[in-house]
């Protein structure tokens, strides 16, 4: 990472880019980012999404996420000046009902039969990942403005797809494992035997996985991880360092052993989560039983304390589920923040540096899941500001120069087509959080 631009004044002695913009003056400034959104508010921006999906069937979706970006973009300021989000609603419109029918065919192909052309469709899906990724970000960054500066992605189609190599190995390693559990499997004739034997005995058999089978399954998901913490890695960098604002390119130089790294502590919290949600759930499990003893009663209202069993073990499993997963996934997402704002730049005039804390946004997403189920979902909104709110205003902005001369050098870019933003969405890549 180069650290020209810092919380220092000292001047820049690094080699000028071509292209650079100049600044009039050494001086840096530090422009911490506001968030002035508020929970109360956004959250009759939520519900009127929320209302409005279900009566519509999902039809206003692209409506709703367009409310949804341009409020969070138009409450964060940077050095002074609202993010804006430019895009229209009729191409997202188009895009989300394109997207839409094309998933609609895949599956009515699916329901009748049609598996050859499930089959391509599939293989079509998986050449065609890297370019929707890309126009996705060509989207989002294309309709996205500060101070009247667009932002555009500039990766050439050739670096998406080179960036992509771990799609197409993921493939290629689980068709090899296909073939090679095959050949390993128990004969098939056997199984068929012992099924139609089962069956007549009212038995169904378990298929048996052996131990080399057990071992290439766990070497597939372990180079699975692998090659989908570098997919992430290639696609955040080639993001960075591609997008341009004006004619200024990002900067950044993190190494893949910090993603992997990142990622195998992230897997280390779930399971550390997991054990002592299930510990935790063990013991409740354990005094409701005890409970039902000392109550007793008759056989119909034994029925009725099993039925209740039934509920209440099911609401505490899927609450022990978000419990477990959700510290892994805000140890990742505030990790990664971390390294990406205290290493991202802006050509030679910008950088950023945060102040998040791992364990205070721990502690946040884990209140935000409990408020979140005991409310029925209600709590939602506030807890997306209040997460926001702690990433945006953890940030600061050090610029070279001032605001004013470095805007009005820099150059307008232009607007791009809406089907990447449908595609983003179905990836689940947010816009906005």
């Amino acid at each position: 990472m180069d650290d020209s631009i810092s919380s220092s004044s000292a001047p820049d002695r690094a080699a000028p880019l071509s292209g650079q913009v100049e600044s009039t003056t050494d001086t840096i400034g530090h422009h911490p980012i506001n968030f002035t959104g508020d929970g109360g508010e956004y959250f009759r921006v939520w519900i009127v999404n929320v209302l409005l999906s279900i009566v519509t069937l999902g039809i206003y979706t692209p409506w709703a996420r367009r409310r949804t970006v341009k409020y969070f973009y138009s409450h964060t300021e940077v050095a002074d000046g609202p993010l804006e989000f430019t895009a229209k609603t009729r191409s997202m419109v188009v895009g989300f009902l394109l997207l839409a029918v094309i998933y609609a065919a895949i599956n009515v192909a699916s329901e009748t039969g049609h598996d050859v052309v499930v089959g391509l469709a599939m293989l079509g899906g998986v050449a065609l990942a890297p370019w929707l990724w890309g126009k996705a970000m060509r989207f989002r960054l294309g309709n996205t403005r500060w101070r009247g500066l667009r932002l555009q992605f500039g990766a050439s189609w050739a670096e998406v797809y080179r960036a992509s190599w771990p799609v197409f190995a993921l493939v290629g390693l689980w068709v090899v494992l296909g073939f090679l559990l095959a050949l390993l499997a128990p004969e098939v004739a056997d199984l068929a035997g012992g099924a139609a034997t089962g069956a007549a005995e009212g038995k169904v058999p378990t298929p048996e996985i052996t131990a080399p089978m057990g071992i290439l399954l766990f070497l597939g998901l372990a180079t699975s991880f692998v090659l989908l913490t570098r997919l992430d890695y290639n696609y955040k960098v080639l993001l960075v360092r591609r997008t341009l604002i004006g004619d200024q390119a990002g900067r950044w130089h993190p190494g893949f052993g910090a993603f992997l790294r990142i990622a195998l502590a992230s897997l280390g919290v779930f399971l550390l989560s997991a054990v002592l949600v299930t510990l935790a759930m063990m013991l409740l499990g354990a005094l409701f039983g005890g409970v039902q003893v000392l109550m007793g009663g008759t056989g119909g209202s034994r029925a009725a304390m099993v039925i209740k069993a039934i509920l209440i073990g099911t609401v505490i499993g899927l609450a022990g589920f978000f419990l477990s997963i959700s510290p892994a996934l805000a140890y990742r997402e505030a990790r990664m923040f971390q390294l990406l704002w205290n290493g991202v730049g802006v050509s030679r005039i910008a950088r950023f540096r945060t102040s998040l804390g791992t364990s205070a946004f721990v502690w946040l997403r884990i209140k935000n899941v409990l408020l979140t189920v005991i409310t029925l979902g209600f709590y939602r909104p506030f807890a997306r500001v209040n997460e926001y709110r702690m990433k945006a205003e953890s940030t600061m902005l050090y610029l070279k120069g001032g605001v004013e001369p470095l805007v009005s050098q820099l150059t307008r870019r232009q607007e791009q087509g809406g089907f990447g933003d449908a595609v983003a969405d179905a990836l689940g890549l947010d816009l906005v959080g």
